[in-house]
């Protein structure tokens, strides 16, 4: 919506020490969705631990036939000790911060940082007061707390998500402070992902309205006004710097300081987008806190692994599924006479073209009858996708909603050609590939991708792209593990494909 009326500056906090405080407790806003959340991870937790216990005690009673009056203390320990030692470890961890609550890796690397460091602080116990523990019982009871405790995590935070999505709940209201164009990138950003619990509600330029006359947004533009006070309108919680929010040195500390005690979160977000965490490092040099960006990994013996798990795992696939691929050919020719198996040339790595490898879903003259149906392509890219496609038959347009056609693919895994999770292999007839599609040549294609697990044919043009590149720079065989765990989901929810 067109915005015409110019919003004019509240009047900012007082400077007087006592009368800011008592402004500050007034209009104090502060997020509070994590303090249930995190009670409710403190009771998971704890459950999870007494739970483990209880079990490495019933085993210990049915080698031991129960346990003499002398040695009633480990019931004492197994059922107190051991849980609270938890706690206070998963607490000194700093698992229970709402800075790695409800998404992210971080949340999961802290409690296993924790399993290691209880681990570590029971055996000096141990060794210290020279106490005999089985090592077996140990490990049993750390193991399994553990497991129950990243379980019992993962299910709190699909509860969240879900609740995000739905209701809005345990979310953050954000104000995006900056230019125009930067703030709208950073608000197509953090609304791709609902479930990050990230809802802008306003946008706060500061290059002059005039810059917004005109311009359809998504959320009310404002302009010239006191930055607290327009949070405090909006009921919003978070303020996120935008890019080059400014040109004036020390303003983004001075704002950080009128935050303080008001409860109003900050966070800035850089003109750096689509790269991934783990490549990103702030190293303070006096005072000036440096974001440094390290360089995609696309050699190294990282690259080694992948393409030998990739060989190894498509030499053993195609052997245990021979018998299912010999099935399917069969379905294929009693469907519709012809070839069993699709050859069409892509383009692979640093532009070399291959024949893909697919079971034949569409009948023999689908090339033929594709001119009269290219106003009906449902794709705004070079793919052509299109849904009920009437060159598919029956039993080709089974295949494809359950991706068994392209198990054939595994041929080109096997042959070096793609690799089991990589950007979408594209097209050889459509000419050369430039600018930002190009440097998705620089890895293999693969069976899957970012891709298939975000929305596979329902994504535009650009948005695969944009996926596809982000994996490029971001790449990581924990990544291509969790790849590959996604797309099982995807495929038996059949999302997205035709």
């Amino acid at each position: 919506m067109p915005y015409d009326s110019f919003e004019w500056q509240q009047e900012p906090p007082p400077s007087n020490g006592v009368a800011r405080s008592a402004w500050t407790r007034s209009h104090k806003r502060v997020s509070t969705w994590h303090r249930p959340y995190t009670l409710v991870l403190i009771i998971l937790d704890l459950i999870s631990t007494v739970f483990a216990s209880w079990l490495a005690v019933s085993l210990i009673e049915k080698s031991n036939s129960g346990f003499q009056n002398s040695e009633k203390i480990f019931y004492l320990v197994a059922f107190v000790g051991v849980p609270l030692g938890w706690l206070i470890i998963l607490w000194g961890n700093g698992t229970y911060d709402r800075r790695y609550l409800g998404l992210g890796s971080e949340e999961f690397k802290r409690v296993v940082r924790a399993f290691v460091t209880l681990v570590a602080v029971v055996s000096l116990l141990a060794f210290g007061t020279k106490t005999e523990l089985s090592r077996v019982t140990i490990a049993y009871v750390s193991i399994t707390a553990l497991v129950f405790i990243l379980f019992g995590r993962y299910s709190a935070r699909q509860v969240l998500h879900v609740a995000r999505k739905k209701t809005g709940h345990g979310a953050h209201r954000m104000v995006l402070v900056g230019t125009l164009p930067e703030a709208l990138e950073v608000y197509t950003a953090v609304t791709r992902s609902p479930a990050a619990g990230l809802i802008p509600v306003a946008i706060h330029i500061t290059d002059g309205y005039a810059a917004a006359r005109g311009i359809e947004t998504p959320v009310p533009v404002y302009a010239s006004r006191d930055v607290l006070g327009l949070v405090r309108e909006v009921g919003a919680d978070t303020i996120a710097v935008c890019g080059s929010a400014s040109s004036e040195p020390g303003e983004l500390r001075r704002l950080a300081w009128q935050l303080e005690g008001t409860g109003v979160d900050l966070v800035v977000a850089p003109q750096l987008t689509d790269i991934a965490g783990p490549r990103v490092h702030i190293r303070p040099i006096e005072g000036l806190p440096l974001l440094h960006v390290e360089e995609p990994t696309l050699s190294g013996p990282g690259w080694l692994t992948k393409n030998l798990i990739d060989r190894v795992v498509a030499f053993f696939g195609l052997v245990a599924l021979s018998p299912v691929l010999a099935v399917i050919a069969i379905g294929i020719r009693l469907s519709d006479p012809g070839p069993v198996f699709f050859r069409q040339p892509r383009v692979g790595h640093e532009g070399r073209t291959f024949r893909v490898w697919k079971f034949r879903t569409m009948y023999v003259d689908a090339e033929e009858r594709k001119a009269s149906l290219e106003e009906l392509n449902d794709s705004d890219g070079m793919l052509f996708k299109m849904k009920d496609d009437p060159r598919i038959f029956k039993f080709g347009n089974k295949l494809r909603g359950t991706s068994l056609d392209e198990l054939p693919q595994l041929i080109n895994v096997l042959k070096g050609e793609m690799s089991l999770v990589g950007p979408r292999p594209l097209p050889a007839d459509d000419g050369d590939y430039l600018g930002d599609v190009r440097r998705r040549l620089l890895v293999r294609p693969g069976i899957t991708g970012l891709w298939q697990v975000s929305g596979r044919s329902d994504l535009s043009w650009d948005e695969s792209v944009r996926l596809d590149l982000y994996y490029v720079d971001n790449w990581s065989l924990t990544y291509d593990l969790g790849i590959l765990w996604r797309t099982i989901w995807v495929v038996l929810k059949r999302k997205g494909a035709y």
